[in-house]
């Protein structure tokens, strides 16, 4: 795909990663960077793309990625050294957070919580081990003795299943 058949689907790619990052945080602020960061995202792999191919759905798991990826960065994350921490910190002195911000975060915190309780035991195995852990596939392949595509496909499963347990947690 060239630049310019890029820029030409973009905006169609930016509404969808939109809808998705307010699905996920309820917010424009962070359905603006989930979309900003999903074009980017896609752009590093534009010669990848098939011209005049439907992209809805690419654009869809990239902007589920960088939603997981967002929350995991995230200082006020729930997720503390592999660990769910039963409440969620205050925001550090430097950091000006708002009391609508904070109370964000700890909405999300619950709802991930409860969305990675819903997973099955192996899956939840998987899925911190990847998401945050931060593992490579291999080494949870190495770890658990479970074939790579095994483990990329419930790793991909499970991170589905917490989107979706998320976005009716959160509706």
């Amino acid at each position: 795909m060239t630049q310019d058949e890029f820029e030409h689907i973009a905006p169609a790619l930016r509404e969808l990663m939109l809808s998705v990052g307010r699905s996920f945080f309820g917010n424009d602020d962070d359905a603006e960077d989930v979309a900003q960061e999903g074009l980017v995202a896609l752009f590093r792999f534009i010669d990848r793309m098939e011209s005049g191919a439907q992209h809805d759905g690419l654009a869809i798991r990239v902007a589920k990625h960088c939603c997981m990826d967002m929350v995991r960065k995230r200082k006020s994350s729930p997720i503390v050294s592999g660990k769910f921490i039963k409440e969620i910190s205050p925001p550090d002195k430097d950091i000006d957070a708002s009391p609508h911000e904070v109370l964000e975060a700890k909405e999300l915190h619950e709802a991930v919580k409860k969305a990675v309780q819903h997973l099955k035991p192996s899956e939840r195995r998987l899925f911190e081990m990847r998401q945050v852990e931060g593992l490579e596939l291999d080494d949870i392949a190495k770890q658990t003795n479970i074939a790579k595509p095994s483990v990329k496909s419930i790793v991909s499963a499970a991170r589905k299943k917490v989107f979706e347990e998320i976005k009716k947690l959160r509706t």
